[in-house]
């Protein structure tokens, strides 16, 4: 009976021995993620700030990239399309800033949509624009950042946290509204692919509405690997018809799964709109 007890005393001895060391493991395991997190975040925090180009955002480039918009890409693009635009009303009642969400198939889509949005709301859009793409050189991330005022995106950060998206907090902050491609590449075949759930986890943490976007027919005037548009047979036809639909807000509720709110903007984006298509107005003067 002794020789059991005594068996059963340093089993358990053993067992608080080992459960003890268990959780020292975790403890350092814990703090080195921790540490390697942090790490992390910080490395993208300065390489963010190293791409970015903020004088982009300023009054100056603001009313310079209006007028490339209205005076030069604007004619430009209406050799080769005719463009259609619905649901623009939507904004007169709608308090910025929101997350802009389309599908993307086409480098007309960001131009189209800018040009397709009310004055007052284009000065104050942002544009996510993959790092790895626009940002190689300095040169040509400075273009496309006064031509569209793009933001650079880590595609690879492992999501919207780790201070990849801090820059894009801060913005929001400041009242600017954010316009992002969820597919985060454009579509070979126009058809909607994967939607990634940054905008979700975005527009939750700052409780505000995702404005889904529809673009269609900039596939057809300028899929990817072509970088020019042209009109559907030779110059002298007839142009492509684009067409931009502005959706209801969808408004994240407190705790909903990111996929979910995805899937409710999927909802928009897959099915094809009803309501009658409008030519875009002339866009009046406003205040940024």
């Amino acid at each position: 009976m002794g020789d059991l007890s005594g068996r059963t005393n340093e089993l358990r001895a053993t067992a608080a021995a080992k459960k003890n060391e268990l959780r020292e493991t975790a403890a350092a395991k814990g703090g080195e993620l921790r540490s390697t997190a942090a790490a992390k975040g910080a490395e993208a925090r300065r390489q963010i700030s190293r791409l970015d180009v903020p004088w982009a955002r300023c009054r100056t480039a603001r009313m310079a990239r209006e007028a490339i918009l209205r005076f030069g890409l604007g004619p430009l693009m209406a050799l080769y399309t005719r463009t259609r635009v619905d649901g623009r009303e939507r904004f007169s009642a709608l308090p910025p800033p929101v997350i802009l969400v389309a599908n993307h198939s086409s480098h007309l889509d960001t131009p189209t949509i800018l040009r397709a949005l009310p004055l007052a709301w284009r000065q104050r859009t942002a544009v996510a624009a993959a790092a790895d793409y626009f940002y190689k050189k300095r040169v040509v991330a400075g273009a496309v950042a006064l031509l569209f005022n793009t933001v650079p995106i880590l595609r690879r950060s492992g999501g919207a946290g780790g201070g990849s998206f801090d820059h894009v907090d801060r913005l929001i902050d400041q009242r600017w509204n954010l316009l992002i491609f969820p597919e985060g590449t454009r579509s070979r075949q126009g058809e909607l692919g994967r939607l990634r759930s940054g905008a979700a986890v975005i527009a939750q943490q700052h409780g505000i509405p995702i404005v889904p976007i529809l673009v269609r027919g900039t596939h057809e005037a300028m899929p990817p690997g072509r970088n020019w548009p042209q009109r559907r047979h030779g110059f002298l036809s007839r142009r492509h018809r684009v067409e931009v639909h502005f959706g209801p807000p969808i408004w994240p509720a407190a705790g909903e799964d990111r996929d979910a709110v995805m899937r409710r903007v999927r909802t928009y984006l897959d099915g094809p709109p009803t309501t009658r298509i409008q030519e875009p107005t002339a866009p009046q003067n406003s205040r940024s």
